[in-house]
This record gives C-alpha cells, sequence and structure tokens, in this order.
C-alpha cells in the first residue's frame, strides 16, 4: 500500500522536478501511462489490484490537475475533483476494497466543500442567505457517507475503513459550517439545523438498532462541540465581568458532557457485545 501511493504520488513530483523535460505531449503521456499501466496491471494481477487501482487513482488526478493547468479551461476547482471522483467510481467499485474507497470519500468530500465555497462567493463565509447552498452541501455529504456504508458496502464494495472516513469527513464538514454561523456577527441559521442534525444523526447510531460506536463517537464529538460553542458565545456575550466564573462554567459543562457520553457509548457498546 505505502509502495503504491509512493509511486503514484513520486510519479507526479517527478514531472513537476523535470518540468522543462518534457513537452504537452511528454507530459500527458507519462501521466496517461501510469494511468493504463496501473489498471492492466490491476486487471492481470489480482493479487495487487488494490494497491495497483490507488496508483491509478492518484494519476487520474494528477493527469487532471496538469490537464487544467495546462489548458486553462476556466473550470473551478471544484469541477476538477468532481469529475476525478466520477471517473475513479468505476475503478472503486471493480476493485471493491477500502484502499480505493477511503481516498475516494476524501476526493468526493473534498469536491463538495469546494462547491460550496464557489457558491458562497468564492469565500468561506457562512451569513444566513447561504443557507441553501450549505444544505445542499450538506446533503450530498450525507449521500457520500450513505454510498460507502455497511448497508450499501454489499454492492459497493466499500468496508469499514471507507465508511468510517466519509462519516468523519461528513461531521467535520457540517460541524465547521455550524461553528461559522454561529460566530457570525447575527447567528445564522446554519447553527440550529447543524445541532438538529447531529443530534438526529447521534439518536439513530446511539440506539440498539443503528449502534455504531466509531460514527457515534464523533456524532457525539461534534455536538458538543457545538453546545460547548454556543455555551461560550452565550456567557461571553453576557453581562459581567466574571471572566474566571464563566470559564469554570465552560469547563463544569465539558466535562458534564463528556461524562453523558461516554457513559452512553459504554452503555450500548455492552448491550451490542452482549
Amino acid at each position: 500500500v505505502l509502495a503504491a501511493a509512493l509511486i503514484g504520488f513520486g510519479t507526479l513530483l517527478w514531472v513537476a522536478a523535470n518540468w522543462d523535460d518534457f513537452g504537452r505531449m511528454g507530459r500527458f503521456a507519462v501521466l496517461q501511462g501510469l494511468v493504463a499501466v496501473a489498471l492492466v496491471g490491476a486487471w492481470a494481477r489480482p493479487a495487487l489490484r488494490p494497491a495497483l487501482g490507488l496508483v491509478a487513482l492518484l494519476g487520474i488526478g494528477g493527469l487532471f490537475a496538469y490537464f487544467g493547468q495546462t489548458y486553462q479551461t476556466g473550470a473551478d476547482p471544484w469541477q476538477l475533483f468532481a469529475l476525478w471522483a466520477v471517473l475513479a467510481l468505476p475503478l472503486a467499485v471493480a476493485v471493491r476494497h477500502d484502499l480505493l474507497w477511503a481516498p475516494w470519500a476524501l476526493v468526493a468530500m473534498t469536491a463538495v466543500s469546494l462547491w460550496a465555497q464557489t457558491h458562497t462567493g468564492h469565500s468561506w463565509r457562512v451569513l444566513p442567505q447561504d443557507l441553501p447552498v450549505h444544505a445542499a452541501a450538506w446533503a450530498a455529504a450525507a449521500l457520500l457517507a450513505a454510498i460507502t456504508s455497511p448497508w450499501a458496502g454489499r454492492f459497493t464494495g466499500a468496508g469499514l475503513r471507507a465508511w468510517r472516513t466519509a462519516a468523519t469527513l461528513f461531521v467535520v464538514v457540517l460541524t465547521t459550517t455550524a461553528v461559522g454561523g454561529l460566530f457570525a456577527r447575527e447567528i445564522a441559521p446554519h447553527y440550529a439545523l447543524g445541532l438538529a442534525v447531529l443530534a438526529g444523526c447521534a439518536l439513530w447510531f446511539g440506539s440498539r438498532r443503528g449502534f455504531d460506536v466509531f460514527v457515534f463517537s464523533m456524532l457525539a464529538l461534534g455536538l458538543n462541540g457545538l453546545l460547548l460553542a454556543g455555551l461560550a458565545r452565550w456567557l461571553f456575550e453576557s453581562d459581567g465581568d466574571d471572566v474566571i466564573g464563566k470559564l469554570l462554567l465552560m469547563g463544569l459543562a465539558s466535562a458534564a458532557l463528556l461524562a453523558v457520553s461516554v457513559q452512553w457509548i459504554l452503555r450500548r457498546a455492552r448491550h451490542g457485545t452482549a
């Protein structure tokens, strides 16, 4: 696995380091040859299929990056990542291994984040009028997580690592956007909506039927962070100069939330083991 990652990444750096020694067609030939050789090798050697599939995945990304840099198509960065994810999807389905699904989830989630950034004025702003854009990005991130979920794994071949990678990225995207809405000049509705979505997901993944210890832990972490961030804004915007008292209250609240989350996780884990 490490060799595959180094071969793919090293080839891209080799092309960049010898930029002046290759013509335009020479650079395309090297990158396309890397993808072609990796695909043929994955087809011919099933034992090396996951590793060679990773080389092809990296090569596809490098090829599109070079194409965008060479021809200056005017495409937004999210379009290149989206095209990369779409064209690598059949490869991930064919190889049916986490070694491809986990980086594919990262590429696809990057496309979603860049799409939201593009449609909010090419900035990472979180304003009330941007709620439809961010809500669509959250829905897309949830769909990507669902594609790699255990329920879809029998069709896609995605495993536990890909599922946890996508779920973690979903929580990160949702939590950071909700925190941005909280600390805007006027609290944006993203914060309340993010709290509601995380709470709903936590209730499901913390139940007996849908329990997943890793995903629930990530959701609990994001939920605790949002609740503490909301408490911090309320405390430090309220009247009074007792900073020590406010910090003490923040510490007590964080300890209480952590204790509740850990007890919930341990109780469900014990039930699952039993």
